[in-house]
């Protein structure tokens, strides 16, 4: 049995696993996360991997993102994907298809599915059902402390005139903060671009100059000093380092493992 969080709600439909995020679904959109489950993919990367690039058969990845789509309803000719780099960037996209160096997504266009990989950062949801438009941030500890989310906010304020406060948003499974320790880099970039990263960083006495991070509420207070809602964000608090049994984990299985993707798009019509 899968955790079911707040407003993250587990579906199986023809074997494939996945999380809906009913929060935003309820305002005019799909919003899915994928699990491990249901594939044809093989190894460290068994079952239903997603991301290409990391090792896995082509046909394999092709065949999986077939399956996620029949499950969903979000054929794979609708994505639209990025090459992810742990910046900042944000893509706007009123058609499918790949739009290079970017981190973060944004559309107004209904129909088109907007994608992100991960194996332990955040994907960020943003939903603006005032203005019809949607984003998909990428979040690392790089992009968490650079501040993609908020990054993804803005461009939606500039790209469609969506009001902050009209946003709802949410927080994928990632790797939380029972399992990423981070190193004094890490903590530095944290420390340096956010005046609350005493709240996300749990100092490990026994090793001076480590902490444990916590993604989840870092991205949250990105979202709130972004002018976004407290109310209006919903955060999964699945760690993907904890389920090697529906989630793949970079970290856990040092490196070569597969991704899960987070969709969102507009509903049509």
């Amino acid at each position: 049995m899968v955790d079911v969080v707040a407003a993250w709600s587990w579906e199986v439909r023809g074997g494939i696993g996945f999380w809906r995020v009913a929060s935003l679904e309820g305002a005019g959109c799909t919003a899915v996360f994928s699990a491990r489950l249901g594939g044809v993919s093989a190894g460290p990367y068994a079952s239903l991997n997603l991301g290409g690039g990391v090792g896995d058969e082509t046909a394999a990845v092709a065949a999986n993102r077939g399956r996620f789509a029949r499950a969903t309803g979000l054929p794979p000719a609708t994505w639209a994907s990025v090459r992810q780099v742990h910046g900042v960037g944000v893509a706007r996209v009123e058609a499918p298809g790949a739009y290079g160096t970017a981190d973060a997504l944004i559309s107004s266009a209904p129909g088109v599915c907007l994608t992100i990989a991960v194996a332990d950062c955040c994907a960020v949801y943003l939903v603006d059902p005032v203005r019809r438009a949607v984003g998909l941030c990428h979040a690392g500890w790089r992009g968490t402390a650079d501040g993609a989310a908020g990054a993804t906010v803005a461009a939606m304020a500039a790209a469609y005139g969506t009001l902050p406060a009209d946003l709802l948003a949410a927080i994928s499974p990632s790797v939380g903060p029972c399992c990423y320790e981070v190193d004094a880099p890490v903590m530095r970039a944290l420390q340096a671009g956010a005046p609350w990263s005493d709240e996300v960083l749990a100092l490990d006495p026994a090793r001076p100059g480590h902490a444990r991070l916590d993604l989840w509420r870092a991205n949250a207070l990105r979202l709130r000093d972004a002018g976004v809602r407290a109310e209006g964000v919903s955060v999964a608090a699945i760690c993907t380092a904890c389920r090697p049994d529906v989630l793949f984990s970079h970290r856990r299985d040092r490196g070569r493992t597969g991704r899960m993707v987070a969709a969102l798009a507009l509903a049509a019509g």
